[in-house]
């Protein structure tokens, strides 16, 4: 049988099964999402899949959601973050607005109300995006699991993103639907910049207070398969304080170098004067030299805190730029000219044009200067140099193995400014709507380019691909239940429930719209249930303006699910999480902002 035969007689399902085809889609992706270790996004091109084939979905509304502007905007985001990322620009939010927290509770805290407040102001995924990154690094420096830091990082923004209406693409959505539907009743209305203040304040509030409570029980405390201190190569790498550093006058525990993950301090040599035992206490000044073992990804953090540099000056005299340089791991054989003399007499620079800047030996601290450590057989160095040097030394006799180690570009420290003034004019922009949002990203991600804020190959690499795919597909899925009615059977079905009661309807609505939401896309759940909200207000003879906010809410508030909200299914990986994680914490935050959306509402908005 041939491709063709195979395919007429896979589509030749009636189209009376349609709904159940669509019905026993949704069923399979919520249960493998939810019982198997499937990744999201092959489980949503699976549905997909199944409904292309089956006939329920044609190959245009298969992949549509792969062109949407929102997937389009998050992928460029991601090169956005990028940038501000790889200038320090998130490094010094992190480390200036979140500051040192004590515990996990206290980094929750931290990291919550500045992220809300941002979040009020720009689009949710815009700065969640943009934060993953920095809030990884600093949960690392704090010793904090991931796992919890990265769910009420995703909670917080969509907590913020309710409070006013550009907040979150849902609540242009929805104003655009009522500016559009008001029109059509002869009395054009829109929703107001603060109007769903009101209401999402108290929400944020509750939702704050609840995840400060209930985290520490509710959100997994997960750890690498492979800590990376089970790493046997230890290095010893020295760090100088820069004189204008500004850790110069803070005590060792302010500036966050007391308990870095995989790495502690072993000494300070200030001016010839050796500091062991290094107190928590003790200040830092200019010019310290300060003396690091630890494993190879925590010597590379030390190279992005701001205010420390390789105490080496020979990082300075390489000829290519130092933006143009990464870390390479490098084996040394027996047949290396280096071995019996030490680094610096062996003109390890003059020779490779690369500088080593730590030294692992089996285990062994090394007491010396870099500079003065007598080459063995076996050492493994971390060498900072140009990418070429990898296949230039590959099959190099000096060296058994040479490997680059990813992610470890210098940062672009001197355009931090730069960085932070392209995202803060890609806000304005798409705040005072001179450009929509995904054009304004576009222009953010080609300045970044253009200014070297983000290289060509590290904006590829942040690029979180299984993200785009999973939201893309998610559309796909969506469009299957929309097409065949399972949608809208289901909403009129519940909403009757209410007996014609407005409150009672209004909790109805917003019931149906917060399950389509964690079902579906948030977009997609408001466009199914904005008509059938508006036939309901108009059937009742109610103001609509209340239904108009319930949608906007239950739109956004989505939290029992990866899938829900694209800063869910951004989180899912950083954080480790499982299915089962969003619904242990999100169904009680979807309960309380249930009850206080629906009851406040009312209030603010009344029916008559």
């Amino acid at each position: 049988m041939d491709c063709a035969c195979l395919g007429d007689l896979i589509t030749t399902v009636p189209a009376a099964w349609f709904p159940f085809v669509a019905k026993a889609v949704l069923v399979g992706v919520v249960l493998l999402l939810l019982l198997t270790r499937v990744p999201p996004e092959i489980v949503m091109l699976s549905g997909v899949t199944v409904l292309l084939l089956t006939g329920v979905i044609d190959d245009h509304q298969a992949f549509e959601g792969f062109a949407n502007s929102q997937v389009v905007t998050i992928g460029v985001l991601f090169i956005v973050g990028e940038g501000v990322r790889n200038t320090g620009g998130v490094a010094w939010i992190s480390d200036r607005v979140f500051g040192r927290p004590k515990s996990p509770t206290g980094a929750i805290a931290r990291m919550m109300l500045p992220t809300m407040v941002m979040a009020a102001f720009m689009k949710t995924t815009a700065l969640v995006a943009m934060l993953i990154p920095g809030v990884s690094d600093w949960g690392k420096q704090n010793r904090i699991s991931l796992s919890k830091l990265m769910i009420p990082l995703s909670y917080s923004g969509i907590l913020g993103g309710v409070c006013t209406l550009l907040g979150t693409s849902t609540n242009l959505v929805v104003n655009g639907m009522y500016e559009a539907s008001s029109r059509a009743d002869g009395a054009p209305h829109s929703l107001a910049m603060f109007d769903l203040t009101w209401v999402g304040l108290p929400c944020a509030i509750v939702g704050g207070i609840y995840l400060l409570v209930f985290s520490r029980w509710l959100l997994p405390d997960r750890k690498p398969a492979i800590d990376q201190n089970d790493d046997p190569r230890e290095y010893t790498v020295e760090m100088l304080v820069a004189p204008d550093s500004s850790l110069i006058g803070k005590t060792i525990e302010d500036a966050g170098l007391r308990h870095l993950p995989g790495v502690f301090l072993a000494e300070i040599d200030r001016e010839g004067q050796i500091l062991p035992a290094v107190s928590r206490q003790e200040v830092l000044r200019a010019k310290d030299r300060l003396v690091f073992v630890g494993v190879v990804d925590s010597i590379v953090d030390l190279q992005r805190i701001r205010g420390l540099a390789p105490a080496t000056d020979q990082v300075f005299k390489l000829s290519a730029p130092r933006t143009d340089r990464c870390l390479i791991e490098a084996v040394v054989s027996d047949s290396c000219p280096l071995v019996g003399r030490s680094i610096r007499d062996g003109r390890f620079r003059s020779v490779y044009n690369a500088v080593v800047i730590a030294v692992a030996r089996n285990g062994e601290r090394l007491k010396q200067k870099i500079g003065d450590i007598v080459v063995k057989p076996g050492d493994t160095f971390l060498i900072e140099s140009h990418p070429s040097f990898v296949e230039q030394h590959r099959n190099s006799r000096d060296f058994f193995l040479v490997s680059r180690v990813e992610g470890t570009a210098p940062p672009h420290s001197g355009k931090a400014l730069l960085a932070a003034s392209i995202l803060m004019a890609m806000v304005l922009l798409a705040s005072f709507k001179v450009f929509p949002m995904v054009y304004a990203t576009l222009l953010a991600a080609g300045a970044m380019l253009l200014t070297r804020c983000a290289t060509v190959d590290l904006s590829r690499k942040a690029i979180k691909w299984d993200v785009l795919v999973t939201i893309g597909a998610s559309f796909g899925v969506s469009k299957g239940l929309e097409v065949t009615h399972v949608a809208d059977h289901l909403a009129m079905s519940i909403i009757a429930l209410a007996r014609h009661d407005p409150w009672w309807t209004l909790c109805g609505v917003y019931g149906v719209t917060m399950l389509f939401t964690e079902v579906m896309t948030h977009n997609a759940a408001v466009a199914l249930m904005f008509p059938l909200a508006h036939a309901a207000a108009a059937t009742l003879g109610v103001n609509f303006l209340p239904f108009v906010i319930v949608l906007a809410m239950a739109g956004s508030a989505s939290f029992a699910t990866p899938v829900g909200y694209a800063t869910n299914l951004m989180v899912y990986g950083p954080g480790g999480y499982k299915f089962s994680d969003y619904l242990r914490i999100g169904i009680p935050l979807n309960l309380m902002l249930w009850a206080v959306t629906v009851v406040l509402t009312p209030i603010f908005f009344p029916f008559r």
